[in-house]
C-alpha cells in the first residue's frame, strides 16, 4: 500500500507517518517545505504541495501509484486562510483523487464541522467534508471517510501544550465556569483508527465523530494533565469568559477567538460509530496519558510555555527603552559627555546617538512583531555595543550599577527568546 499524507508535518500527520512507517507501509509526505518536512518525518519521500494554490491538475501527477490519501492539513490560528486550506485546497485534492483512481480518502476534519457549525474553522471544514461526500455518496468508485476528532491529546499537540501549561501554573486556572465539556482522544488512538480504516477490506463511505470514551469538563482535563505531569494539586483561580475573550482579541495568548468559541461549545459525541467502523476502543484520558509517562522535559515545556511571550515582551521592553530614553528623557549634555568618552563629538556624536536609538527601537518593534531572528539580531548589536564600550570605557566594568555586567543577563534572555522562537518554527 502506498499512502500519501497531506499535512504530514503537523501534529497528527507526524504521528501518523511514524506509525505507518513502523507498520511497513510505503509513505509519501506532502507539505509546503519538503526539505523541512524531511527533517520532521525522517525516512520517507517528501513532495511539495500548497493547498492555498494547488488545483486538481497539480495533484494528478502526485497521485500516480497512490492507493490512499489522508488529509491531515489544518490551521487553528490563521483564519484568513481557512477558506483556501480547509475548503478550496481540500476540494481540489478530492477532485483529483476521484479522477486519479485513488482507492480511499481519509479526511481529518473536526468535531463540530456539521449542520450546527458557526465558526469559520468549522464552516470551512464542513464545506470540504460535504464536497468529498458528494463526489461519490455511496463510495462506489472511491471509498471515503470523514473523521471528526474532538480534542486530540498527545505530545506535540496544541491542546496538550495549552492544558499542560495551565496545569503547571502555581494556581490552576478555571476557564470560564470550568464546566465547558470536551471528550478528548489520544493521538495514538486517532492514528490507530486511521490505520485500521486504511487497511479495512470492506467499502466505507461515512462521517465519524472521533472521541474518547467519556466526556469531561475543562477543569477535569486540566486536573488530568496535572496528575500526568506529576504535580500536586493546588488552588484554582477563575478566569472569567470576558477576560479570555479580551486576551484572544489582543492576540497575546495561545487561544484564538475561533478556538475559544469552539471550546465553549459542547465538544462531545458518541464513541460507538468509531468502534463499529474500526473495532478500536479508545482509552480514557488518564489511561492514554499513563502509556507515555511525563518526563522532566515535559514538565519544563509546560512551565516554559506561559513564559515564552513574557520573555519576548521583556526583551522588547529593554530595546525600546534603549531607543526612547536617550532621545526623550536623558539630558543632551549627559548623552554627549558619555559619547565624548568614546571619542565621538559634534556631528559624529549626534549621528551615533540617533542611529543607535533607531536601531534599538527597530529591534524592539521587531520582537513585538514576532519577526524571526529578531532576538538573534539583537544579540549581534548588543555584542557590538559591548565591545565598543569595553574598549573605550573599560572603567564601566567596575560600575556599581553594573552598566556592562548586566549585558550578560540580557544575553541570556535574548538566547532564551531565540531558542523558543526556533522551537516554534
Amino acid at each position: 500500500m502506498h499512502v500519501l499524507v497531506i499535512g504530514a508535518g503537523g501534529f497528527v500527520g507526524r504521528h501518523l507517518v511514524g506509525r505507518l512507517v513502523a507498520e511497513g507501509v510505503r509513505v509519501t509526505a506532502a507539505g509546503r517545505d519538503p526539505a523541512r518536512l524531511a527533517q520532521a518525518v525522517c525516512g520517507v519521500s517528501t513532495i511539495r504541495c500548497d493547498l492555498t494554490q494547488d488545483v486538481a491538475d497539480d495533484w494528478l501527477l502526485r497521485l500516480c501509484g497512490v492507493d490512499a490519501v489522508v488529509n491531515c492539513a489544518g490551521l487553528i490560528r490563521d483564519g484568513g486562510r481557512y477558506a483556501t486550506v480547509h475548503d478550496k485546497g481540500a476540494r481540489a485534492l478530492f477532485d483529483a483523487c476521484l479522477a486519479g483512481g485513488v482507492g480511499r480518502v481519509v479526511q481529518v476534519s473536526a468535531l463540530g464541522a456539521d449542520a450546527g457549525a458557526v465558526t469559520r474553522y468549522h464552516l470551512s471544514k464542513r464545506t470540504a467534508d460535504d464536497h468529498l461526500a458528494g463526489l461519490d455518496p455511496a463510495g462506489a468508485r472511491m471509498d471515503w471517510v470523514v473523521l471528526r476528532p474532538s480534542f486530540v491529546i498527545g505530545r506535540g499537540g496544541q491542546s496538550s501544550a495549552l492544558f499542560g501549561a495551565l496545569a503547571a501554573l502555581p494556581l490552576t486556572p478555571r476557564l470560564g465556569q470550568g464546566r465547558w465539556r470536551v471528550q478528548p482522544i489520544h493521538v495514538d488512538d486517532l492514528v490507530a483508527g486511521i490505520l485500521r480504516l486504511l487497511h479495512r477490506d470492506r467499502p466505507i463511505a461515512a462521517r465519524i465523530d472521533v472521541v474518547g470514551p467519556e466526556p469531561m469538563t475543562t477543569d477535569a482535563l486540566t486536573a488530568s494533565m496535572r496528575r500526568w505531569l506529576g504535580l500536586a494539586p493546588v488552588l484554582g483561580v477563575r478566569l472569567p469568559r470576558w477576560l479570555l475573550a479580551a486576551v484572544t482579541r489582543l492576540g497575546i495568548g495561545p487561544v484564538t477567538h475561533e478556538s475559544l468559541t469552539m471550546l465553549e461549545a459542547d465538544n462531545t459525541g458518541e464513541a460507538e460509530p468509531l468502534i463499529a467502523a474500526t473495532g478500536l476502543v479508545p482509552a480514557t484520558l488518564d489511561v492514554a496519558l499513563a502509556r507515555t509517562p511525563a518526563t522532566d522535559a515535559d514538565r519544563l515545556a509546560a512551565r516554559l510555555m506561559p513564559l515564552a511571550p513574557v520573555l519576548r515582551w521583556l526583551l522588547a521592553l529593554v530595546w525600546l527603552a534603549g531607543g526612547i530614553v536617550p532621545l526623550a528623557f536623558t539630558p543632551a549634555g549627559t548623552n554627549f559627555a558619555l559619547l565624548a568618552r568614546a571619542g565621538l563629538n559634534g556631528t559624529a556624536a549626534i549621528t551615533a546617538l540617533v542611529a543607535g536609538a533607531v536601531l534599538d527601537l527597530a529591534i524592539g518593534l521587531a520582537l513585538l512583531a514576532r519577526l524571526r531572528r529578531a532576538a538573534l539580531a539583537g544579540i549581534g548589536v548588543m555584542l557590538g555595543y559591548t565591545a565598543v564600550i569595553a574598549a573605550t570605557m573599560p572603567a564601566l566594568w567596575a560600575d556599581p550599577f553594573g552598566a556592562l555586567v548586566k549585558n550578560a543577563a540580557i544575553l541570556g534572555l535574548a538566547l532564551a527568546v531565540h531558542v523558543l522562537e526556533t522551537d516554534r518554527g
